[in-house]
């Protein structure tokens, strides 16, 4: 509460150095209400949690001009219909992640996590700062939307297995539901990637509709209790290591709205990205403990062997994929050229940072 309290104390000075003056209308009779359609089931943890502090945060710092009431997956619209939802204008704002868009816009996958790409700090860097954000809005245009990042997982786990993963061969024929660039790896790999959203994942994985999945992380996928129908964890998320939670905001809507809260808006998806992701971040560890000791799952790395398969498979299909449009092309190039410099630095500050912590 005192942080609410905080930033609506920031939008309120916000308004005032506006040049907002005593004789406006009062704020009863300029409210505006939208709605906010999201690809996660209601209240799930970190993710539709992260679309109900968004909703809540720009609620505050318009001090109730702008609220905002957030549907979960299937409430108002199926998961994956949400872009075109907003699109159209059915409501006003989603919450998603990009690379569910695939169909409609390749480019936008690499908006949502590109496998062994940027990590979460990286890519914060790369749109704030690396001009990602204008490429962005430039393939969203076309559909009359104005993307924002609101919310990053971090570094992803492998995901769940019904059986042992030894070497690459382990992936043939192997029925995962994965998402985005991770998908078209697998397939690469002689698995087969299937799209489902979140609400459907345990039932298909209890039944063997599918063999494997991946979620997010141990505190997403306890919640899920994904532990009760797959044995084996695995790790490192080589296929999401910082991926993205994105809203999306009708470009009608928005640009109908007075600038300054045009700013809360903008300016509450900032904060709404560094929130989710601090909050996994605080909460995966505890959860991973719960899953090992408590439920016994048998946690696993990866092997060395399949990591550098997967990454050479990588490199094939995202290449193809970049040759695909030229808004593709485009991102690609602009992704690749952000994530080698920043590499360069992270060698001689994160990792050599992170190495010498574990001497």
């Amino acid at each position: 509460m005192q942080r609410r309290d905080f930033i609506k104390q920031i939008g309120m000075i916000g308004a005032a150095t506006a040049g907002t003056s005593l004789a406006a209308p009062s704020v009863a009779s300029r409210k505006t209400r939208w709605k906010m359609v999201t690809a996660w089931p209601k209240n799930f943890p970190g993710l539709g949690t992260g679309a109900e502090f968004l909703a809540s945060l720009i609620g505050d710092m318009s001090d109730g001009e702008l609220t905002l009431k957030v549907y979960g997956a299937n409430e108002l619209v199926p998961p994956f219909e949400a872009f075109d939802a907003v699109s159209r204008g059915t409501a006003q704002m989603g919450h998603a992640s990009a690379y569910y868009w695939k169909g409609k816009q390749p480019a936008a996958q690499f908006f949502s996590a590109m496998p062994f790409g940027l990590t979460a700090q990286e890519m914060n860097a790369w749109l704030y700062h690396g001009g990602g954000m204008t490429l962005w809005r430039e393939i969203y245009e076309p559909f009359g939307l104005i993307p924002a990042a609101a919310g990053n997982t971090g570094v992803q786990m492998a995901g769940w297995f019904n059986k042992e993963v030894n070497s690459v061969r382990d992936l043939e024929g192997l029925k995962m539901r994965i998402p985005g660039l991770g998908g078209e790896v697998l397939r690469r790999a002689g698995g087969v990637p299937v799209s489902l959203p979140g609400g459907e994942i345990f039932t298909a994985l209890q039944s063997g509709a599918i063999d494997a999945t991946e979620w997010v992380g141990p505190y997403n996928d306890l919640a899920f209790g994904l532990h009760k129908a797959a044995k084996y964890y695995y790790y490192p998320g080589w296929h999401e290591p910082g991926a993205v939670l994105e809203t999306f905001i009708n470009r009608d809507a928005f640009a109908a709205l007075p600038g300054r809260l045009q700013a809360v808006v903008m300016n509450a998806c900032r904060v709404a990205n560094q929130d989710v992701l601090s909050d996994l971040t605080a909460k995966n560890n505890d959860a991973l403990q719960t899953l090992v000791t408590q439920h016994k799952v048998s946690l696993r790395k990866l092997p060395d062997e399949v990591l550098i398969q997967l990454r050479e498979l990588t490199r094939q299909a995202v290449e193809e994929i970049a040759t695909s449009s030229e808004a593709s092309r485009k991102v690609h190039h602009a992704l690749t050229v952000f994530r080698d410099k920043v590499t360069k630095w992270h060698d001689i500050s994160e990792r050599a940072y992170l190495n010498a912590r574990a001497l």
